[in-house]
């Protein structure tokens, strides 16, 4: 495979699309959203989000160190890039969106209601970095839709229809999983038949290789003295 070099720069993606809000000392709250953010600790849970210090969700969190993070679905992808986009300082995109603003529980910062998921966080630390700065932060509690929690109590992501943005882009995320973790070792023989279908990368070269037909090899005949 051919490849071509490219200069320093942040390529990762996709990436989860979330919405953050926030609340002031004064109780004004604010929604943005945020592209660069992830999981960086079980124990204690602790995820990251990057801000920018000219925004003004920088501000309300760093005065309050508390937010939270709101999950969208497929059907909230135009209110997720209005609040990326559109700055607090000139509308109530709270307000202005009608989305429903509920108290946390854990911390004073608002969720939203309508999102599937929500994820309360307190700030831990701030590190400057450059352009952003990195806001780590413990997640003290979450509220899930109860459509998307089987009857095991098992949190089902894929039926809560969450996004991804990939380079200046939204996505939906799929349904149907492609394997699962510690699958390509598994013994557990249901494990082993569910994904029996997903093949090895090797596999998957040969398979390509041997749909192209074979080139015929002339067999020059021998001539009888």
């Amino acid at each position: 495979m051919t490849k071509e070099l490219f200069k320093g720069s942040v390529v990762l993606n996709p990436v989860p699309a979330v919405v953050i809000t926030s609340k002031n000392k004064d109780g004004v709250e604010n929604a943005f959203t945020v592209a660069w953010t992830g999981t960086i600790c079980t124990n204690p849970p602790m995820l990251s989000i990057s801000i920018r210090p000219e925004r003004l969700s920088y501000e309300y969190i760093k005065e309050t160190m508390e937010f939270t993070v709101n999950l969208p679905n497929t059907f909230q992808v135009r209110e997720t890039d209005y609040c990326g986009v559109i700055s607090g300082r000139d509308v109530n995109k709270i307000k202005h969106l009608g989305l429903t603003s509920k108290p946390g529980h854990h911390v004073n910062s608002p969720y939203l209601e309508e999102f599937p998921i929500n994820i309360e966080c307190k700030v831990k630390q701030i590190i400057p970095l450059g352009t952003h700065d990195l806001f780590l932060a413990e997640v003290v509690g979450s509220h899930i839709n109860k459509n998307i929690i089987d009857e095991k109590g098992k949190i089902h992501f894929e039926w809560a229809n969450l996004i991804n943005y990939c380079h200046g882009e939204y996505f939906p995320m799929t349904k149907k999983p492609i394997g699962q973790f510690g699958f390509s070792v598994a013994k557990n023989p249901l494990l082993i038949e569910k994904y029996k279908h997903i093949k090895s990368y090797v596999e998957y070269k040969d398979e390509k290789n041997n749909r192209k037909p074979k080139k015929k090899v002339k067999v020059k005949s021998k001539k009888k003295k």
